[in-house]
């Protein structure tokens, strides 16, 4: 059976999943009990300076979009770091370490952006025995108002400061927490990179509404008539976060910068596709919250059999993917596919053929006895009729050989050729 021990920038853990700083992760009961369901480690839920907490609401404190059978998509949140005094938790953060010393424990920080506050907080955390520090540089709601939080991760220069202050002050590795709601995620990257960060992790939530209660008319989670924008997470963010995930792995500035993955893991295979693309480990919160703690049994038994079926180690699906991620630019402009409908599988639902036709290429016939075919010479291969098609591989594309004559436009299929070389292309013609 695949090893799954995991060790990501010297902290050791049983597996790669941990829990990411999150309402999850606030006290030493949830984590205990995420523990014992059998997650790798834990990402404590973020603390503050000492003094008197950070005050959240109490009203709804979540706001849901929902798929067509109600499973939860996303979830926008508008709750703080914790609140919760600050020696309480130092004293929970270990109690916990002490009774599973095998479990990565990770405390998440996010302080005034002074030096003064962090050397203060980072020597009182110290005497935990945790195994790291995550710096909180990408909550959008609440403690960005207040300089923190995003306002942070925004300004490389910031993060770069920051970064630098507390590897000064503190023995422990640091990970730099980034925030997605930024143009250019290299540039955070690079800057905590500069500042001596031992890792990275991402995404943390997106800044957003996700509903409006029409009959209040107000942003939902509503608040006394009133809503605020909060931070969005959940399956829905799970494309974003792998972008940004492989944008920093394939980077020359930041490449080889060990990346702690975050954003809508909700099953084996997307933490698997996390790693592929660069991440040395993932963090979860939202699936957690929609199915409870248990669900992380499902993703080390998953990633057991994927990694056995394909006579995989862990460290071989880390960066797997990554030199296949390029720019538009580079794709081969002369591969060249056709959809082709298996006949025996087709439910006759007709889904293919109101897409092409209605928004697409017009490229599927509707023959008597609503039997539905691909016209090549029209068909594109834009892939719209597998997508919206109910039957798995009902639909396949079938890739052209190298000199079979494309019906669409004639000519033979070429070897590889990109946009860089194209004769279309007026700066190739221009290089001539």
């Amino acid at each position: 059976m695949a090893d799954l021990r995991s060790n990501f920038i010297g902290i050791k853990s049983p597996n790669p999943f941990w829990l990411a700083s999150a309402p999850p992760t606030d006290k030493e009961y949830n984590v205990r009990r995420a523990f014992q369901a059998g997650w790798g480690g834990v990402v404590w839920k973020t603390l503050g300076s000492e003094g008197p907490p950070v005050v959240n609401v109490n009203g709804p404190r979540y706001g849901v979009v929902y798929g067509a059978d109600r499973r939860v998509l996303g979830i926008n949140n508008i709750e703080l770091i914790t609140d919760r005094p600050l020696e309480v938790n130092l004293r929970e953060i270990k109690s916990v370490k002490r009774d599973y010393p095998d479990r990565a424990l990770i405390i998440s920080l996010m302080v005034p952006c002074d030096e003064d506050s962090w050397r203060d907080i980072l020597h009182r955390i110290e005497d935990t025995e945790a195994d790291g520090v995550e710096l909180n540089f990408g909550c959008p709601h609440g403690m960005a108002e207040r300089g923190m939080g995003s306002a942070v991760g925004q300004v490389p220069e910031y993060i770069e400061m920051v970064t630098r202050w507390v590897k000064k002050h503190s023995r422990m590795p640091c990970i730099v927490k980034l925030t997605p709601n930024i143009s250019d995620v290299t540039k955070p990257a690079e800057a905590a990179k500069r500042g001596g960060a031992d890792a990275v992790s991402l995404i943390n939530t997106i800044n957003s509404i996700t509903s409006v209660d029409l009959d209040l008319f107000a942003p939902q989670p509503t608040i006394d008539g009133k809503g605020s924008h909060g931070g969005y997470c959940g399956p829905a963010v799970k494309p974003i976060a792998l972008n940004m995930v492989a944008e920093i792995a394939r980077n020359p500035a930041t490449a080889g910068l060990p990346i702690s993955g975050i954003g809508g893991i909700t099953t084996w295979r997307d933490a698997a596709e996390f790693m592929a693309l660069g991440a040395g480990n993932v963090q979860v919160c939202t699936a957690a919250m929609t199915y409870g703690f248990k669900v992380v049994q499902e993703m080390i038994t998953g990633l057991h059999d994927y990694l056995d079926s394909h006579e995989m180690t862990l460290p071989d699906l880390i960066g797997r993917a990554t030199p296949n991620v390029t720019d538009w630019q580079h794709l081969n402009l002369n591969y060249v596919t056709k959809a082709v409908i298996d006949q025996a599988a087709c439910i006759s639902c007709g889904r293919c053929y109101a897409a092409c036709e209605d928004t697409s290429h017009q490229a599927i016939a509707m023959k008597p006895g609503r039997v539905f075919e691909v016209i090549e010479e029209e068909c594109v291969a834009c892939n719209l009729c597998i997508d919206v098609c109910p039957v798995e591989d009902c639909i396949t594309m079938r890739e052209l050989e190298i000199g079979e004559i494309d019906k669409r436009t004639g000519i033979p299929r070429g070897d590889y050729a990109n946009w860089t070389s194209h004769p279309n292309n007026p700066m190739a013609r221009a290089a001539e």
